[in-house]
């Protein structure tokens, strides 16, 4: 017996892959609020520029290749699961993939430790708050992308609602998308 979510579908979209898109648009309404509220801080303070400085951009790009890898281990799962049928072969890429966010989450924190030391809190100024808000944001869509991974994958191990792994997939892309808007706008545009 196939899953409701997989059978059933409105306008020629199964629920699932609707419900999962349904989850992107409002991410996405969520997080262009503060993208928008950001530029418009951003271009009406032009001292934000010396504050942006203090990111470090080698930290940013190595996060950023991170989060790229985990994308290509999400399409190499998504491949195994749809046209392999192959479910334990999808739920060691998505295992690649969980790696790839607990990668940036380390890295993410040791670059936080390092700023909040250096005295560069979510207090210090404009900049700063929005840098924390939006950064910690994205960690946490990271941090709950890689806890339903762990429950996909735990599944399709056991050859398992293998359509899953593309709905996960779905939404560690739109992660990874929103990344590369908030990695130049914290980090480059200085």
């Amino acid at each position: 017996m196939r899953p409701i979510a997989n059978t059933r579908s409105a306008a020629g979209i199964t629920t699932g892959r609707l419900a999962v898109w349904w989850v992107v648009g409002s991410e996405i309404v969520i997080f262009g609020g503060l993208l928008a509220s950001y530029i418009m801080h951003r271009l009406a303070h032009a001292s934000w520029a010396e504050q942006a400085a203090h990111t470090n951009v080698w930290i940013g790009l190595f996060n950023t290749f991170v989060l790229l890898t985990s994308s290509l281990f999400a399409v190499l799962a998504h491949y195994a699961a749809e046209t392999e049928r192959n479910g334990p072969k999808a739920a060691r890429y998505l295992l690649f993939t969980f790696f790839g966010g607990l990668t940036f989450l380390l890295v993410k924190a040791a670059e936080w430790t390092i700023e909040i030391t250096a005295g560069y809190t979510v207090t210090s100024n404009g900049f700063w708050s929005f840098y924390y808000t939006a950064a910690g944001l994205h960690a946490t869509h990271v941090l709950a992308g890689m806890i339903i991974m762990l429950i996909v994958a735990h599944a399709a191990r056991q050859g398992r609602e293998l359509h899953r792994v593309e709905l996960i997939g779905i939404y560690w892309h739109f992660v990874d998308i929103v990344w590369i808007f908030l990695f130049p706008l914290l980090y480059i545009a200085k």
